[in-house]
């Protein structure tokens, strides 16, 4: 890389960055070592795996930043199609590992193609937006940019891998910043709402709040002819919505998922089944207290009461080890890092960077806020790991992908016209 490219880096968000990766390997260190003698070449150990994935992320951020900015641009859309024939090949050739058959495995190595094809669905949808043809206010270019962001969902979902599928949601991010009509936001929102509020009272009960507070409206403005045929639509399918939320409760969802939500949603207690993962994390972070009990020294995690604790349950190590100090440490950096991405994307000069900034920043949000609330009890467990933190290769190398293809599109910022 020239000097100049280099002194334009972002060493804010790479310091970041390093922050993250380095504590995450502390605190999977903790929670995998199985003796006191250190080793770095035992690759049995999970610490010594991490450390060599995170020198081969070396590598990759040296390449990302080697290639000439124009490739992501120019070769977005063939770098997003060949993301989704890997996502294909696996129901040929892929290997199935806890229930889903997201891997490829060669020999030692297992590499998971759902990681990567975020930054791949980012690029495209970066392409597609930045084209002076698209208008995203058109209906047309909309159902577009939808079928580019639902297609690897729909593809990775019958893996089955659900909890990938739903970080999709994340592209909206970008969809509103360059102009998508808030009402799609605004009917998720709500549909989630009315989703969980079914699931909690009996569908009747749910649409009769509804019909009173529109009732209310009405009376309210009614000086103002609201629009009654808008509002009574509006009902309908509100209500048939409602009706149709425990069929597909019962009928779609696994079994397994389904008992997340209720114990979530306090209707089922079931610390020792499908529950345990997430109350033995919630005492585990709760018996951390201010300080934590120091590195190295977690009887939950030493005593291996936390299944899957150095991947998608590492925050409970953070929380038992280090206590709410440690923990609020590792929010802090995360709020920090998604700041200064949202800041960077406004300040780019081309609309393709933007866009890709503000993907990284809806699929890391994403990916923090349901793991940390997975962990915490708040969410259903979805096996989302935390990024830059959680133990693995692909993810690791998937997020060091999304997050420096954009430094390196905000470096050159200044070329941009």
């Amino acid at each position: 890389m020239a000097r100049s490219s280099v002194a334009a880096i972002d060493w804010v968000t790479v310091l970041l960055f390093l922050l993250l990766v380095s504590f995450g390997w502390g605190n999977i260190y903790s929670a995998s070592y199985e003796n006191e003698t250190f080793s770095l070449t035992d690759f049995s150990q999970a610490h010594v795996k991490q450390a060599f994935w995170i020198l081969f992320s070396i590598v990759i951020i040296i390449i990302i930043q080697a290639i000439e900015v124009k490739f992501y641009e120019r070769f977005a859309g063939l770098i997003y199609v060949i993301s989704i024939l890997s996502l294909l090949g696996l129901f040929v050739f892929g290997k199935t590992i806890s229930g889903a058959t997201s891997w490829y495995v060669f020999g030692p190595v297992g590499l998971q193609p759902s990681e990567f094809a975020k930054a791949c669905t980012a690029l495209a949808l970066a392409k597609f937006l930045s084209d002076m043809q698209t208008n995203i206010k058109l209906i047309g270019h909309q159902l577009r940019a939808f079928l580019i962001i639902a297609l690897p969902a729909l593809v990775i979902i019958p893996q089955p891998d659900p909890g990938s599928a739903l970080v999709y949601a994340a592209f909206f991010f970008p969809l509103y910043r360059e102009g998508l009509a808030a009402i799609y936001l605004i009917v998720g929102v709500s549909a989630a709402v009315l989703f969980i509020l079914t699931l909690l009272f009996k569908p009747l009960w749910v649409v009769l709040a509804i019909a009173a507070v529109m009732l209310f409206i009405l009376i309210k403005n009614r000086k103002q002819k609201p629009p009654y045929s808008k509002f009574l639509l509006t009902l309908v399918v509100i209500t048939g919505f409602c009706f149709s939320v425990n069929y597909i409760f019962n009928n779609v969802f696994e079994q397994r998922h389904r008992d997340r939500f209720n114990i979530v949603l306090g209707k089922e207690v079931d610390s020792k089944g499908i529950g345990y993962n997430t109350n033995q994390s919630q005492i585990a972070i709760g018996s951390g207290s201010w300080t934590g009990k120091g590195w190295k020294e977690g009887t939950q995690t030493k005593g291996g009461f936390v299944p899957e604790q150095h991947t998608d349950y590492i925050f409970s190590t953070v929380g038992e080890e280090w206590g709410f100090l440690g923990a609020t440490f590792v929010v802090v950096l995360f709020v920090l890092l998604l700041i200064r991405l949202i800041n960077l994307a406004e300040r780019q000069k081309s609309q393709f960077s933007r866009v890709y900034g503000y993907s990284v920043v809806g699929i890391l949000f994403i990916h923090f806020a349901i793991n940390i609330g997975m962990v915490t009890g708040l969410l259903p467990t979805i096996g989302i790991p935390l990024p830059f933190f959680s133990y693995g290769g692909s993810g690791l190398w998937g997020f060091t992908i999304l997050l420096f293809i954009f430094i390196k599109l905000d470096a050159n910022r200044v070329n941009e016209w």
